[in-house]
């Protein structure tokens, strides 16, 4: 198996599971703050694995790459930090909505405590 299909399979699981939440729940997370995400993202995984592969920390085996890098890093990298951006803020929007949902289904007690 190539990176890339390992990372296709990665970043489709994080979409199916984002998605079922978005439905299962009917929040949705904010695209744009998912669109900022991703390019802080992709920035600091150029700067960061460049550093690390430069300096010898981890190394991939180039046959089984595409051959397309940014900076040292093969794109195959960009995959995790992706598939986080997609799959994280789709949990938290409903793991906060299933929250609220609970907050406030729960009985007034009045302040009796």
């Amino acid at each position: 198996m190539t990176y890339i299909e390992l990372s296709a399979w990665f970043v489709g699981a994080a979409a199916v599971v984002a998605i079922v939440l978005s439905i299962a729940t009917r929040h949705r997370p904010r695209l744009a703050a998912m669109s900022v995400t991703i390019v802080v993202l992709f920035l600091l995984t150029a700067v960061f694995d460049t550093i690390m592969i430069a300096t010898g920390l981890f190394h991939y085996s180039p046959d089984h790459l595409l051959g397309v890098h940014i900076g040292l890093a093969p794109l195959e990298d960009f995959a995790y930090p992706l598939a986080g951006a997609i799959l994280l803020p789709a949990l938290w929007v409903a793991l906060r909505g299933r929250r609220r949902g609970r907050e406030s289904a729960a009985p007034d007690d009045g302040g009796a405590s």
